[in-house]
Formats: C-alpha cells, structure tokens, sequence
C-alpha cells in the first residue's frame, strides 16, 4: 500500500489545501492529512476544530484519513504512521527554496521522498494567514474556503 502523508496546520483549511490533498488521493492508496501543531504559531482554531473541519470536508473522499500530529518530527510521524511519501503543495518559488531543505532533511533521517505538487494557478494566492486576516477585517472569504470552515467563521 501506498500511504502518503500531507502536513500542515490547516488553520483554516482552504481550497488551495483541499486541491493539492484531492490530487494526492489520485496518486495514493492513502493519504494522511497529518493536522499539526507549531508552538511560534497562534492559532484562530483548535486542533479539535481544525480536525473536525477536515475530516467535514474530506468525508466524501476515499482513502484520506485525518490524524492530529503533535510537536515533533515530520519524519518520525511519517515512520509511525508508515507512510511512503510526504506530499507538499508548492505555490511558487518561494515554497519551493522554504520546502528542499526539509525534504533533503526528511529523507536524510528516515529515507521517506517528499512529492512536490504545483498548485493550481487559481489557489497560489491563497494562505491561511491570508484568508485569516481577510475574514478578520471584514471581507467576504467564502469562495476561498470549504463550508466546513465557513461555518466555523461565522458560527
């Protein structure tokens, strides 16, 4: 079996994540959305929120399977969970330069590939904290963000 796992805060989730996820799926028997924690970061959602809205959007989607990931190494969750590979979204060149060196680290430690997905041309503006602060100063972000998430934001 062919197990990927997709990291990421996802706080919130939007479609830019769901696209690259969905592509995943395609290349995958199964992928994990390994929903993460990073202590420099302040979060707008729980971790139970976050899962909640992830598992919500993906629920529909065969052979993706949402597990928390604590503080700790990318590798280490990727052995435990016995993934083949880790699956990362690139929406320029700027991710691209910020992603290799843990790619290199990654497969250095524990041998696992990392696989760069292009994002869709319509998605590379998109960013959590983008989509955070919009929502924030008032702007509509709706045809950015699954329903799960919108429900969130205004519930």
């Amino acid at each position: 079996m062919l197990r990927a796992v997709c990291p990421g805060s996802f706080d919130p989730l939007h479609h830019g994540h769901v696209e690259v996820i969905a592509r995943a799926a395609n290349l995958f028997d199964e992928v994990v959305v390994a929903v993460s924690v990073n202590p420099a970061k302040t979060y707008r959602f729980s971790m139970e929120e976050r899962i909640e809205m992830v598992e919500s959007t993906f629920s529909s989607l065969a052979g993706v399977v949402v597990r928390p990931m604590g503080v700790g190494l990318l590798a280490e969750f990727c052995r435990e969970a016995g993934a083949n590979a880790i699956v990362k979204g690139l929406r320029n060149g700027t991710d691209l330069e910020y992603e290799q060196p843990m790619a290199t680290m990654n497969h250095h430690l524990t041998g696992i590939e990392t696989v760069f997905l292009s994002a869709d041309p319509r998605y590379t503006h998109l960013s959590s904290s983008l989509i955070k602060e919009v929502h924030g100063l008032g702007g509509d972000v709706s045809e950015f963000v699954p329903t799960a998430v919108m429900q969130r934001f205004v519930g």
